[in-house]
Order: C-alpha cells, then structure tokens, then sequence
C-alpha cells in the first residue's frame, strides 16, 4: 500500500487552502492512503512550523509527501532547505512534488557509475528547485518593499489591515490556557503572529491596569 501524508500551506491569513484541497483527490485516484493531512497558514522561509513538524514528527518509514509545490515545503535558505529535507529522509519518506524529480526506483536497480551519476542528478536537481523557491521568495520580499517605498513616498501607504477577529481569537486561546504553538496551530497562523498579538494585548492591559486582565493562567 502506497501512503501518503498531504503537506498544505500558505503564507498569511489572507490566503485560504482551498486550491490546494484538490491534492487529496489527486492522490486517492493515485492509489495512495491518505495517513494524515496537515493545513497551517505560515511562512515558508520560517522551518519552525508547529504542522509541517507535526508532520515530519508523525512520517514512516515508507511514507510519501504529497505538496503542491516545493515552496509549500520551503521558502529557506539552501543550507537550511536541506536540513529539512535531511530530516524528512531521515525517517525514511520520500517527497511527490511536481518539478522534484525522483530516480530513486533507478538507483534501486543501478549500480556502480550510473548509481553515482542518478543520486547525484537527484541531488542536483533537488538543490536548484529549493534554491528557485528561496530566489523567489526574495525577489517577493524585495518588490513588496519596493512598492512600500513608492506608496510611502507618494503618502498612500497605510501597512496592512488588521484581521480583528483573528487578534481576538488569538487572545481568546492565550486567555484559556493554550501555549503559542498550539494557539498557531488552532488559530491557522504563524507563531511569530500569535507572539506580536499576545505581546501587544500584554502592552495593553499594564498600560490599563491589572483590572483588565483575566484570571485564566497563561502558558508559554
């Protein structure tokens, strides 16, 4: 039985999972078992995603990771990027993702020169798609910062529009006792985000006073 783990990801609360929901489908009509789905909206240039480790945490020997493409795994710098896939490979799984070639039922059945030859195009290959997916993830940053500068120039920059109701479910989820990581993983954002918000609403209640506070305990 062939069986597969369905990584999903996107970069901000803004963007939703559904294009990628089609990836289950896809891979039951390919004959795969569909061991776990894991969804979190997070960066790709960030490796401490509470799903994605989840993920890695829960992978077989055996097991095939189902993405979208390999940007949805990782937007890392290269030594970073192959960290993680060392990581992935470590517990013996193996990635199904369009533009990731992958020779490893020939270099099963090769040996000598052309084993050599095959691992290494795989290696090669498998650089240059995690490098394309770190350029680009650059060339984003810098054209964002870019437009911000003109739009500042030109007195039209306001900064992005807060997601009220995420904030308050954030707050929500600190105040009833739920770590960082699992408000992240409840809440579908980046910890880096629950950490910006709980440290703004914390901001908040010293500058109001104790009163403000609710008596739920807090972890970290």
């Amino acid at each position: 039985m062939k069986v597969a783990r369905i990584y999903e990801r996107v970069s901000t609360d803004e963007q939703d999972l559904t294009r990628q929901a089609s990836l289950e489908k896809s891979a039951i009509e390919n004959g795969y078992y569909i061991a776990g789905i894991y969804r979190e909206k997070a960066s790709g240039a960030n490796a401490d995603r509470p799903e994605l480790q989840r993920m890695i945490a829960d992978l077989q020997p055996g097991d095939v990771i189902i993405a979208e493409r390999i940007d949805r795994i990782s937007r890392l710098p290269l030594p970073e990027a192959e960290k993680l896939i060392a990581s992935i490979r470590a517990k013996g799984a193996k990635l199904a993702i369009p533009g990731i070639v992958d020779f490893s039922e020939l270099v099963a059945t090769s040996d000598g020169y052309s084993r050599i030859v095959l691992e290494s195009m795989q290696e090669l290959l498998l650089k240059l798609a995690l490098q394309m997916a770190r350029d680009d993830y650059e060339t984003r940053r810098e054209r964002q910062y870019q437009g911000i500068l003109l739009a500042k120039s030109a007195g039209k920059y306001k900064g992005r529009k807060e997601d009220k109701n995420m904030h308050q479910r954030i707050i929500a989820l600190r105040q009833s006792g739920s770590t960082i990581h699992q408000t992240a993983a409840i809440a579908g954002c980046s910890i880096s985000q629950v950490k910006r918000i709980w440290a703004i609403h914390q901001e908040q209640i010293r500058n109001e006073g104790p009163e403000s506070e609710h008596p739920a305990s807090i972890c970290s």
